[in-house]
């Protein structure tokens, strides 16, 4: 079951964190990488079909601000 704190942020289930819990550091990283990687393959996707006129250093700053929640907001 799907539990939400008060501001509607998803936690994991007990299951889920009981097998994040037995994991070893590496296979973590494995997995945040993974995540990481699909999480990018999205946003570039996003941005290349809201922005189809725009260079490639475009898009990686626009993805990149996406990914780092507008933290960078100078030359990268």
């Amino acid at each position: 079951m799907t539990r939400l704190t008060r501001r509607n942020i998803e936690l994991a289930d007990d299951d889920a964190m009981a097998m994040f819990r037995r994991m070893t550091p590496a296979q973590k990283l494995r997995v945040m990488s993974g995540m990481y990687a699909s999480a990018y393959k999205w946003v570039d996707a996003a941005v290349r079909h809201q922005h189809p006129d725009w260079s490639e250093q475009q898009v990686r700053r626009e993805v990149a601000r996406r990914l780092s929640h507008g933290a960078i907001d100078g030359p990268i």
